[in-house]
This record gives structure tokens, sequence and C-alpha cells, in this order.
């Protein structure tokens, strides 16, 4: 879906190597995320936003999964909470599984784009996936708020418009509300330029997946702060 830059290297010396996370006793959970490497502050705070968000994603109910110290310690719970569940329900033919995969969709000297796909399954009537982007100075690894993006947001917006409507033209009845336009959670960046992605359930049901939105560099390039 999203196109993949690993082990890509720039003037800001930043590298991605893909790393598996598990533990001795996972058997639920599969973690393929991009490490980034060099200038130790700029890694440092990259990855720790990275795993952040897979402690957060791995969190159940509420369990202390949410509060793990680490990405491994997560990954141990989740499976722990698995073993609560069919402790409380044996009969249950129920495997919870959870998969997440990352990958780097774009990089130059002032900005890092990482996509991580969460899919995961414990119980319901079927899995559920999610993305989520992550932007980075690439100068100072901090991250990006989808407000700093832009020069001018509110031009960026009324250009997401435009794109949005043209998108759904012809399938309206597809979506939650269709002639109101909300900017998504999750915006990025690829080699063809700024990516708009809706999860499900963010502006459509299950059946209609994952929207997703592309607007060329040709049309946003003068509004991104970063490029």
């Amino acid at each position: 879906m999203l196109l993949s830059l690993s082990c890509t290297e720039d003037k800001t010396n930043i590298t991605f190597k893909e790393v598996n996370i598990t533990t001795d006793d996972n058997i639920l959970v599969e973690i393929y995320v991009p490490k980034a490497i060099g200038n130790d502050n700029v890694s440092e705070k990259i990855n720790t936003k990275i795993d952040e968000v897979l402690i957060t994603s791995l969190s159940i109910g509420d369990s202390e999964t949410a509060t793990s110290s680490s990405v491994k310690e997560s990954v141990s719970r989740f499976n722990k909470e698995y073993k609560n569940f069919k402790a409380d329900f044996p009969e249950s033919p129920m495997v919870w599984e959870a998969q997440i995969d990352g990958e780097v969709t774009y990089q130059s000297d002032a900005i890092i784009s990482l996509a991580l796909t969460n899919y995961q399954n414990t119980g319901g009537a079927h899995g559920n996936v999610t993305v989520t982007f992550l932007n980075f100075d690439a100068k100072t690894g901090s991250l990006i708020s989808n407000n700093d993006l832009f020069s001018d947001f509110t031009a960026f917006e009324n250009l997401a418009k435009d794109h949005f409507f043209k998108e759904i033209s012809g399938k309206k009845e597809d979506y939650f509300e269709p002639d109101k336009f909300t900017l998504p959670a999750n915006i990025g960046l690829n080699d063809e330029g700024l990516i708009l992605l809706y999860n499900t359930y963010e502006i459509a049901p299950y059946s209609s997946g994952i929207t997703e939105i592309h607007i060329p560099f040709s049309e946003v390039n003068a509004l991104l702060n970063y490029k």
C-alpha cells in the first residue's frame, strides 16, 4: 500500500534497518518495524516514539499493557492476557493475534515519514487494521504535528477538502457523513506527495475499509514546511 525506503541514507546520517521484536514466551505477536540508526540524539527520539506507538497498540482493554516500560513487556502481557482469556473461556476456539509492520515511506534532509500498520484480532467478529503515520524533523528527531507540517494550514485544509470530495464522488453511500469534511488524524508523505489516511470506522464502516487520498507534490509543495 505504501512505498518503503528501508535502509535509506541521506545527509542527516539517519539510516533505518528492520528489526523483529519478540520474547521467549511469545506465540501471538509479530512485530517488524524500522529502527533508526546514526546521530544518537535524533535516533533515540525517533525510536522512543515508535516504541510508544507499539506499546499503545498492544494495549488490551483496561489491562496494564498501556503502561508497559518496553515493547517486549507489552508483547509478554499480550500473551498473558490471552492465557487469562483461555482460562476463563476454555471452550472458545478463538486465537488472538497481533501483527505490526512498519516502513519508512519518505525521507529527506528535512523530514522522515513512517507508517506503522497494526492488525489485531482479540476475539471480535473480525480483526481490525489501523495505520499510524509518524512525521519526524530529520534534523532533531522531534515529532511534527499535522498543523506544523504546513505554512498555511487553512489553504492546505481547503486543498484537502477538494481532493476528499473528488475521491468520494459517486460513492457517498459508503461514508457516514459524506457532505461533511474532517481532516484525518493520519497525514504522511511518500515519493509522490501527501497521503491523507482515514482508518476503518473513522469516516466509514468496516466494509469500506481504509480510505487513502493522495495529493501530488505539484499541488501541495508550496504549503509544506518540510520537504
